[in-house]
């Protein structure tokens, strides 16, 4: 009598398909929240139920054998497709109680999201928010948030997009720090400033190249990827730094930099995957939304 074939187990899969991605054992085990012996306790059934190796170690680090190549893009498209059921799914729901994620800007969910948030739970109190503030773009087919908020606008055919407003950004920095700079008329008054950058590279200094200013990698001595914090940085007077109108013009503590220099225009979009627009739960909190911070 044939031996039956084992069943195949999707846990498996999905820790084969993280250990690609992250490329070492440590990494995918921290992204799983399992132990590095327990993955690799699942690696292992899964190369046995398969009769295969799918990685070896080698100098360079963990690499993917030819036969875990080959199956690498099957568990991707596997993973495509639960991503896709769960966004389905979720599109049914039609009750109006029970968690929206919402992911949004560090500098958007503190000062925009959160006055506006505090009416949302007056307004539907059976709903729960999850509120991700983060300045990557969250994946919605993957739903690692429900609904974002955007600085852009999305081009994905299959998520829904409302244009909110244009905000406007200015160039700060804290009053006593500005007082050191006796001209404040145009870019090249302020090649000698400390400017506060958002990552390692050189993407903030070629946009401002573009605007007129002339600065090299010492006018950048502080690197700081959190806005907020980085904001708290320009107000103590590490440096100069962008925030948007509504924010920096309010501030005693802080002033625009230049202030002749025309406000950096950016579109806000308020975006949703299509199926789950469908959810009464998920439309009723996009739609206070696009009512709130909409124009």
């Amino acid at each position: 009598m044939a031996q039956q074939p084992q069943p195949f187990d999707w846990n498996h899969a999905k820790v084969f398909l993280v250990t690609a991605e992250q490329g070492s054992f440590s990494s995918a085990a921290r992204l799983l929240a399992m132990t590095q012996p327990t993955l690799g306790r699942q690696i292992s059934a899964l190369e046995k139920q398969l009769g295969t190796t799918l990685f070896e170690r080698t100098a360079r680090g963990l690499l993917l054998t030819p036969s875990g190549h080959a199956l690498l893009e099957h568990v991707q498209a596997m993973d495509d497709a639960a991503a896709r059921l769960s966004v389905a799914a979720g599109g049914h729901a039609q009750s109006v109680t029970g968690k929206v994620s919402i992911s949004a800007a560090e500098t958007t969910a503190a000062y925009m999201l959160s006055p506006v948030l505090s009416k949302l739970r007056q307004h539907a109190p059976g709903i729960i928010v999850e509120l991700i503030a983060t300045n990557e773009s969250s994946d919605l087919l993957r739903r690692e948030a429900d609904i974002a908020i955007r600085a852009y606008r999305p081009t994905q055919q299959d998520l829904i997009a409302r244009k909110l407003t244009n905000i406007r950004a200015h160039l700060y920095g804290a009053k006593s720090y500005l007082q050191g700079f006796t001209k404040r008329t145009c870019p090249d008054d302020l090649n000698d400033a400390d400017f506060l950058a958002f990552e390692h590279n050189n993407v903030m200094r070629d946009e401002l190249h573009k605007l007129g200013f002339t600065l090299a990698a010492d006018n950048f001595p502080l690197v700081v990827a959190n806005h907020l914090v980085q904001w708290q940085l320009v107000k103590q007077g590490a440096g100069l730094g962008f925030m948007t109108e509504d924010v920096g013009d309010s501030d005693p503590d802080v002033e625009r930099a230049l202030p002749d220099m025309a406000a950096f225009e950016i579109e806000l979009w308020l975006v949703i995957h299509r199926e789950l627009h469908t959810s009464a739960r998920l439309r009723l909190v996009f739609d206070f939304l696009a009512d709130a911070l909409g124009n």
